[in-house]
């Protein structure tokens, strides 16, 4: 079964140059869709591998690791709180996150 997410975003300042805009003309707001499908996220990438997850080293995170979700289905996106296996068992595919770590000191 997929799930469905909306969401609208207007990005608008409430003074342009120091002077309040005229209503009538600013742009309406636009509606942004995102769908969850059930449907293989990575169709070809590393496709004998059982996950795919890739590490970067960054020098300056505050904590020593930190997981980026690259499945969508993430409750906490855009951190990673493990919704890929329910994914990857659903569809067949094998996306996993994106980890950010922290040199070795």
């Amino acid at each position: 079964m997929a799930s469905v997410s909306s969401a609208s975003f207007c990005y608008s300042k409430s003074r342009i140059g120091g002077v309040k805009p005229n209503i009538a003309a600013v742009r309406p707001r636009s509606l942004v869709v995102v769908r969850a499908e059930a449907q293989a996220i990575n169709p070809e990438i590393r496709k004998t591998e059982e996950k795919v997850v890739d590490s970067v080293v960054v020098a300056e995170l505050s904590k020593p690791l930190t997981a980026y979700c690259r499945c969508w289905r993430s409750g906490t996106f855009p951190l990673c709180d493990g919704s890929h296996v329910k994914h990857n068992k659903a569809t067949g595919d094998n996306v996993g996150p994106l980890l950010l770590k922290k040199p070795k000191e």
